[in-house]
């Protein structure tokens, strides 16, 4: 049955972001004396918040400051800024979601400001107006605030209503609130968003497929 909802999360799920920010988080965590891949950055820091990777960061060996986020950030939306390429087949499949009169909405642990740079050039961050959710306005991911809060203000019932996402605090995030979860496994994670509660999908054909369009 085709959902009256589909929730987004935004990297890795609308654009592939995670390549980029994973260089540049392994690089600033390498001059802070904490030697990392990107490939372990990616394993280590999933799905979580920023404030978790410092957490962890720290607990780890890196030497950071405490400004170190906002130090970050600036690193991060440098490089986003060089541009960031949509998931393949992602606006196809809004496209037929919006033909279909599905609500669509975004829901992410990383900040509006990260947002608006890596959707702006693909026209998803005005596409989105008004439907973005990120933590700095609600508990994030695992907790179900985000998902809820999309379904409160559409009206769409729980057993029509699934969450995209490619990380396992986002699939706990879905199954939380009761709905639905389609796990994005583009990079092999399927194990670990199974285990979330999820159905791994390897494409956004394959999620097309799933909600019936």
């Amino acid at each position: 049955m085709i959902p009256k909802l589909v929730i987004f999360d935004c990297d890795g799920v609308l654009v592939d972001t995670e390549g980029p920010v994973n260089e540049v988080l392994a690089a600033n965590l390498s001059r802070h004396g904490l030697p990392i891949t990107p490939e372990h950055c990616e394993n280590l820091f999933i799905g979580g918040t920023v404030m978790d990777v410092f957490d962890k960061a720290r607990r780890l060996g890196a030497n950071l400051p405490d400004d170190w986020i906002e130090g970050l950030y600036t690193e991060v939306l440098d490089r986003l800024e060089q541009g960031a390429a949509t998931i393949p087949g992602v606006l196809d499949l809004i496209a037929t979601l919006e033909d279909r009169g599905v609500a669509i909405w975004v829901a992410s642990n990383g900040p509006m400001r990260k947002m608006r740079v890596s959707l702006g050039p693909s026209g998803l961050w005005d596409r989105f107006a008004g439907r973005i959710m990120s933590r700095e306005q609600f508990t994030p991911k695992p907790a179900a605030d985000m998902p809820l809060h999309a379904i409160r203000e559409t009206g769409a019932p729980l057993d029509l209503s699934v969450m995209i996402d490619d990380s396992a605090p986002g699939c706990l995030s879905a199954r939380n609130a009761g709905i639905r979860c389609l796990g994005f496994a583009e990079r092999g994670q399927h194990d670990t968003l199974a285990a979330a509660g999820a159905e791994p999908i390897n494409s956004m054909n394959e999620a097309a497929t799933l909600l019936g369009l």
